[in-house]
């Protein structure tokens, strides 16, 4: 009270600053995803921007809901291509996250336990990565992978290829694992290390003492006490994976199915703008309401 009292500006400071998130929010999230939406209920034409506008020559409400086409909505859930893109998507993003975690949380696990003046060292090496071009790296992958590349000329060199025999794992589900895997695991293996390097070590040396052994020491303190950094990795792992398009557009076939490649074609290729956007409002959703029923579980149980 003395504070507001003696700064009459103390309030609106407060506010202003709980307001910036929600601001940011409306300008980069609300506005575009409203502006998708719109498009999604609107008929596609042979204009500028290719789409009917839905909000010209509105008299009132009534008009503008005659003119909300739910049509695209109904072809996709009709149309067997983009139910496979969505289900396929989601399957490459679960395995790709499991991969992460399974090749992410041993390396957490070794850093959070390494010597403290080394720790440093090992984080800065974990996004060294980073400080070169996305696009470059995956293309680098390219070099590596195809049936000529290095990793046929390496297993040639050391035996386990004969002189006329190759890879041929370039322009497969496999590439496209290998690639999201490379790429996504600083993501990965950060949250791991933030919430691993902050436990008690001294809960490990009570169960040591107590004669429980190293296994079920992990299984009972460590991974539990993990889980934090195991849910936020995962989250921000399996979120982009679901849509990524750079990487199966680069490294995975024809046959490699996800909703990037399918919501690039729509775009670019079929000019399609409303069913496009009807794709793009409903991965999102299939990607945003099971985040927000977790975390409302997890305030339950809080």
């Amino acid at each position: 009270m003395a504070e507001t009292a003696t700064n009459p500006n103390a309030g609106p400071a407060r506010w202003l600053v709980v307001a910036v998130p929600y601001i940011w929010l409306l300008l980069f999230f609300a506005a575009p995803f409203l502006i998708i939406l719109k498009i999604s209920l609107s008929d596609t034409a042979i204009a500028m921007p290719p789409y009917t506008p839905v909000l010209e020559g509105l008299g009132a409400l009534g008009d503008f809901v005659s003119q909300l086409d739910f049509e695209n909505y109904t072809f996709l859930m009709e149309d067997p291509l983009y139910i496979d893109s969505y289900l396929s998507s989601l399957r490459m993003a679960f395995i790709s996250t499991l991969l992460l975690l399974l090749i992410g949380y041993p390396m957490a696990l070794a850093m959070a336990r390494a010597p403290t003046g080394w720790r440093p060292t090992l984080v800065m090496m974990v996004i060294l990565p980073f400080w070169t071009s996305f696009l470059i790296r995956v293309y680098a992958w390219i070099g590596i992978l195809k049936p000529e590349g290095l990793l046929t000329v390496l297993l040639q060199a050391i035996g386990l290829l004969g002189p006329g025999e190759q890879v041929q794992i370039f322009r497969t589900d496999t590439a496209v694992f290998i690639g999201i895997v490379y790429s996504y695991l600083p993501f990965m293996v950060l949250p791991l290390y933030s919430a691993l390097e902050k436990m008690d070590a001294t809960l490990l040396e009570a169960a040591n003492d107590l004669g429980c052994p190293p296994l079920k020491a992990f299984w009972r303190i460590t991974f539990p006490l993990s889980l934090p950094g195991v849910i936020a990795g995962s989250m921000i792992c399996f979120i982009p994976i679901t849509g990524e398009f750079v990487i199966p557009d680069l490294l995975g076939g024809a046959e490699t199915l996800m909703i990037g490649k399918t919501l690039w074609t729509e775009f670019f290729g079929n000019r399609d703008w409303p069913l496009a956007s009807a794709v793009a409002v409903l991965l999102l959703l299939v990607l945003v309401i099971p985040i927000v029923i977790f975390q409302n579980q997890q305030q339950k149980v809080r």
